[in-house]
Formats: structure tokens, sequence, C-alpha cells
């Protein structure tokens, strides 16, 4: 069991930590074995596993959040505050209950002799692999607020990226998505009542009326089935694009769709590009390096050119010649900064180059994709609203015109 205590030393001084034994007493004696005057002395209360379960389903840790620990974390070991004292301070203040009960586990096994870097990889659904190893590399050096810096700035360009994507698709989605449910609606209850005065006339009508009519008074019958079906499919979908082969497919996709697949491209290399040249700048070794932003590129297609330039490099190769080699989805404008800087020696400062260079054309295309698909969206739901118009109103009035 683990106690928390507050003691006082010989010369006065407040001391906190804990001491793991078997009982109260026994920690007392511990504390005063070792010249301090216990003050206060309590069992560590354990967080059941789960509560803390449902504190992570229910609010989780995002991008955000982990951006304001890491932010708040280099601002203090700046101003030369001991860690431990740093990480009571920002979980004071996070609002996050979840990201509270995680601090606060690091923080007592820091107090327990473990180091920073292996308590945050006990958590690896929120600190990533290449996280773990800038903080490892950080406290070899010595230089722990150089790369919690660091690792802030990478998790914002990342989430930066990111968002620009998503916010770039979620219009566009949001459309179709209600178009497709308002032509649902409209197909099955308001067409059929449409046609009704069209089937009562009993007069003929052009075929392109007529599957409309069929369309209608199927959907009115059979509309639940159709509903099935189409979630159905969308389920099959969703689990099959999760699956591993599903992932791997939708990562080549989303390269080859005209525009969008230009833009995921840049983004993967502007992400490439910022994480390696900081892992590099953290002083970890280039293998090690590849290795880690292999895993946090985010698509499969350019993972498996970044494993392989690991092997080249391995074999005393270099990354360009692999680059060189996939020049169907790496630029060549790409391989020969690489190759510069593998070069010159000046590999992160090239990286960095590169990672601007990208960032700029992701907004650049972004605010091009927002400028186009507005009014692409538009002619798209107008040409939807003129069939119907063109299909059954027409034929309406023409026939009532005949009476």
């Amino acid at each position: 069991m683990k106690f928390i205590f507050k003691a006082k030393d010989q010369a006065g001084n407040i001391k906190e930590g804990t001491v793991e034994t078997m009982s109260k007493e026994e920690a007392i004696a511990i504390l005063q074995k070792n010249n301090f005057i216990p003050m206060m002395v309590y069992q560590e209360e354990k967080v059941p596993k789960i509560i803390k379960d449902i504190q992570k389903i229910w609010e989780g840790i995002g991008e955000k959040e982990k951006i304001i620990f890491f932010r708040q974390l280099a601002i203090l070991i700046d101003a030369k505050v001991p860690l431990i004292p740093a990480l009571k301070a920002i979980n004071d203040q996070t609002d996050n209950k979840y990201l509270q009960i995680v601090i606060s586990e690091v923080i007592q096994d820091i107090e327990g002799g473990v180091t920073f870097s292996e308590s945050l990889s006990k958590y690896p659904d929120i600190f990533s692999p290449m996280m773990i190893n800038m903080i490892k590399s950080g406290e070899v050096s010595g230089n722990l607020q150089k790369t919690v810096v660091y690792i802030a700035d990478s998790i914002e360009k990342n989430y930066r990226l990111s968002s620009k994507i998503k916010g770039a698709l979620f219009y566009p989605i949001f459309v179709i998505s209600v178009a497709a449910i308002v032509g649902f609606v409209v197909i099955t209850w308001i067409l059929p009542k449409l046609t009704v005065m069209i089937k009562e006339m009993d007069v003929p009508i052009p075929w392109y009326t007529q599957v409309l009519i069929s369309l209608g008074d199927f959907m009115a019958s059979y509309w639940w089935i159709v509903l099935i079906i189409i979630l159905g499919l969308l389920s099959a979908l969703i689990y099959y694009i999760k699956s591993e082969d599903g992932k791997k497919e939708l990562d080549q996709i989303k390269l080859k769709i005209p525009i969008i697949g230009t833009l995921f491209k840049y983004i993967y290399m502007a992400r490439f590009a910022d994480n390696f040249g900081i892992l590099l700048i953290g002083g970890i070794p280039v293998v090690k390096a590849l290795s880690l932003v292999s895993e946090v590129i985010g698509n499969s297609v350019f993972e498996g050119i970044i494993l392989r330039a690991v092997d080249e490099v391995k074999t005393g190769g270099n990354i360009s010649s692999v680059f060189q080699k996939s020049e169907d989805i790496i630029p060549p404008i790409l391989t020969k900064m690489v190759r510069i800087g593998e070069e010159t020696g000046k590999m992160s400062e090239v990286l960095r180059k590169i990672s601007t260079f990208y960032e700029a054309e992701v907004d650049r295309i972004t605010a091009s994709m927002v400028t186009l698909i507005e009014p692409i969206l538009i002619v798209c739901l107008g040409i939807g609203v003129a069939i119907m118009v063109f299909a059954i109103l027409l034929p309406i009035y023409d026939i009532a015109g005949k009476l």
C-alpha cells in the first residue's frame, strides 16, 4: 500500500511524498528513521478502474488538451519549477477529469522513482511513441523544456493540418447528407401525392415521368426496406473501412481523388517533414526517427515508403533514393530537398522549409476548394430540382391546360 505523507526535515523544511509499506504505523516509523517529523500520513486512494474507464469514455483527452498540457508544462519548467510541482499545478487547473486522473498517477509514479517518460508510456492511447521518445531524449540530454515545446508544436501543427482538411470536407458532406435525406423524404411521401392527379387522368405521359411515378409508388410501399438496405450498406462500409484491408484501400483511394488527393498528399508531406525534423532536433537517431514518423503519418501508403527508407538507411543508403523510386506519390521537389539535406548535413533546416512550403500549399488548396465546392453543389442541387419540375410539374400543367 502507498501512503502519502507531509513531514518536516531537521532543517524545518516541509517535504511531501509517498511511502510504500504495509501499514500507516510502518510508514510513520520509516519517516522517523530517516529523521523526518511526520505531520500528515494517509493511505493513497486509488481511482477504481471502472471510474477511470467511464471518465475516459465520457471525456477522453483531445488534441487541444494535449497542446495545452505540454505548453503549460514547458512554461513551468522554463520558470525553473520542478517537474512534480509543475504537474501538480497543471492538474489543479485542468477541467478534464480523466486528464486529472492520468496526471495524478504520473505524479505518483515519479515520486516512486519512475522517470517521466516511463510513466507516460503507460498511457499509449494518450501519449504516442514519438512523444515518449522525445521526452526520454530530453531527460537524457537535460533539455526537457525544449523537448516539451517541440512536442507541443508538433501536436499543434498536426491538429491544424487535420482541422483544415476536416473543415474543407465538412461543408460538402453536410450538404450532400441533407440533400440525400430531403430527397428520400420527397420521393417517399411527397412525390406519390403529386402524381395522384396524373394517374387519375389516365392520359399518355413521358417515359421519364412514368419512371418517377413508379419510383414514388415503390418507395411509398417499401421505403422501410430501402432504409434498412441503406443503413446496412453504410454499416458494412464503415466496418470494412475500420478493418486493416479497408484502411489500406481507403488510404490508396484518398490519394487518387482529384484535388482532394493532392490535398491529402501535401498534408502527409508536411506532417512527415515537421515530425521528422522535430525528432532530429530532439536528438533521436535517423532510423528511430523515421520509424516513429511512419507511425504518426496517418496513411499506409506513405508509411510503407518511409519504412522502406528505414531499411535503406540501415544498409547505408539514402532516404532520397527511396523517395525517387516512388515519384507517383512523392513529388520530385521533396526528393531533391531531402537529398540536399543529406548532402549538406542540414536535414532539420531543410525539413523545416519543406514543412512551411507544404503547409502554405494546404492553405491555398483548402481556400480554393471552399470557393469551388459551393457553386458546384448549388448546380447539382439545381439539376435535381429541375428534374423534379420537368418530369412531374410540367406534365401536370400540360394536362390542366387541355381540360
